[in-house]
């Protein structure tokens, strides 16, 4: 992909993001990717930049881990153009077996995520995924999940990052790449 089409395809993605003020509670701007997943070549957009950004930089990817619920809908679509595996981190109590669970904050609130203790295996090299960055908390915890189980974290990937709230910190030192910053 040349400067040119990614220039266009990262200005359709942002078009495409709806912002909603005082949701999900008073003072929270929140910033919308349903609109994207809407408009087939909006979604193709997102999906085709973080590929080709991963072909050229993370080319030892194994698996992608998508997180609940967005990373779960841009997740399976872009392991499947790799051609490796996609595994779900979800929200507690909504996965069956031995799981690896972490505690986190979210700029809102409070949450717990897991993750099945056999869907990475320790050294495998894998990428996460979710629709924002915003404080941080979701990815820290999904980061310390996967430490957990023994993954090597090559990258997450957001499509909105909001840079104000500088979530990045808390992804210590893992590499962050967002196609979209507010």
């Amino acid at each position: 992909m040349d400067a040119q089409q990614l220039e266009e395809k990262l200005r359709l993605v942002r078009c495409s993001i709806k912002t909603y003020p005082d949701f999900p509670k008073q003072g929270i701007l929140f910033r919308d990717i349903i609109p994207i997943l809407k408009d087939p070549k909006a979604f193709a957009a997102v999906i085709d930049v973080f590929e080709d950004h991963l072909r050229k930089k993370s080319t030892q990817t194994e698996l992608i881990l998508g997180l609940d619920a967005r990373g779960f809908l841009l997740g399976p679509a872009l392991a499947q153009r790799l051609g490796i595996g996609f595994v779900p981190i979800r929200k507690k109590g909504k996965l069956p077996g031995k799981i690896y669970s972490m505690s986190y904050s979210l700029e809102y609130g409070e949450a717990e995520i897991e993750m099945q203790t056999d869907a990475v295996q320790p050294g495998q090299k894998v990428i996460i995924i979710d629709d924002l960055l915003a404080t941080g908390g979701t990815l820290e915890a999904s980061c310390n999940l996967l430490k957990q189980a023994g993954a090597e974290i090559l990258e997450c990937l957001v499509v909105v990052e909001l840079k104000d709230l500088n979530g990045i910190k808390k992804l210590n030192c893992v590499p962050l790449y967002s196609l979209v910053q507010f």
